[in-house]
């Protein structure tokens, strides 16, 4: 018998190269829901609108490992449950096995529903290096209807940064003054170091006036301020990725590694909260993700 033709040696380092690819693409899509960056439900719906893609191609055992809280035995017994076998493929899934892990997921992880009715207080939320300062910062440059709150802190300025303009940069003796004299909304202290505040004042004047207001603040922020203001409406803004959330924490090169490590686990943390939130928006794109908050404005 004639040796079967090989492929030509190029075809096969193409081949190799897009299954390393199509890994690589497959594992970052399990550290996402690992993260919390997108939902199990998210990567289930990408699966099936493409079969091909690489949420597709994930086996059904990757999927649920990926999920917090499920290990290998876990995963074994929902599947015996929900009588899928493990050699499925998420793009693979029969009709009946779809409706069945969609009912299991929406029972087990069930995804925020946003609140009936919208508000003029819009809070803006989201794991450190997200780039909530740049899209508020699109708002505020683009959307002059909307006020983009000050807010005060105790941390010394980033290159560039503007008293006044970016936050109001107090020692810790007045930012004491604020929280004892009530003139601070919210306020809380960050990654166990420096103390953010909301003042209380301008919001008031500019909702008086019948302005939208955006706050962009942290997690504890945002918690205070659903609180004290149960009618705002809550956005947290999500990256792309897990892996773009560190590499936008590693490009920027504003604190030292001892620092990144720190908000990074506190971002794993703050990622865990989304579904306390009304909205959820992905920074892809600034001025698509800005784009999408401003609409949210009552």
């Amino acid at each position: 018998m004639a040796d079967r033709p090989q492929p030509p040696e190029v075809d096969r380092a193409a081949a190799s190269r897009r299954a390393v690819e199509a890994r690589r693409a497959r594992a970052g899509l399990k550290r996402d829901v690992a993260m919390r960056v997108i939902s199990p439900q998210e990567l289930l719906r990408r699966a099936l609108a493409d079969p091909t893609s690489a949420a597709g191609a994930m086996r059904v055992t990757d999927f649920l490992t990926a999920i917090p809280a499920i290990g290998e035995n876990k995963r074994d017994r929902i599947l015996a449950d929900l009588d899928i076998s493990p050699v499925k493929r998420l793009g693979g899934l029969g009709s009946r096995q779809r409706l069945a892990l969609q009912a299991f997921l929406d029972e087990r992880l069930p995804e925020p529903r946003p609140r009936a009715g919208r508000s003029r207080l819009l809070v803006l939320a989201g794991p450190t290096a997200v780039g909530k300062g740049t899209v508020a910062a699109h708002i505020r440059d683009n959307h002059p209807e909307i006020l983009l709150s000050v807010s005060a802190t105790t941390r010394a300025p980033r290159p560039g940064e503007v008293d006044g303009e970016h936050y109001y940069f107090v020692d810790d003796a007045e930012f004491d003054r604020l929280v004892a004299e009530d003139e601070l909304l919210e306020w809380a202290t960050v990654h166990n170091r420096h103390r953010y505040g909301t003042p209380k004042a301008p919001i008031e004047a500019a909702l008086g006036a019948g302005r939208t207001v955006l706050l962009e603040i942290d997690l504890q922020g945002a918690r205070q301020v659903r609180a004290a203001a149960p009618d705002a409406t809550l956005v947290f803004l999500l990256p792309p990725s897990w892996d773009e959330l560190v590499q936008r924490l590693v490009g920027r090169g504003t604190e030292d590694a001892e620092e990144r490590a720190r908000r990074l686990r506190t971002a794993r943390v703050e990622l865990a909260s989304q579904n306390e939130f009304d909205y959820r928006i992905v920074n892809d794109t600034v001025a698509r993700a800005a784009a999408e908050v401003a609409a949210l404005a009552d």
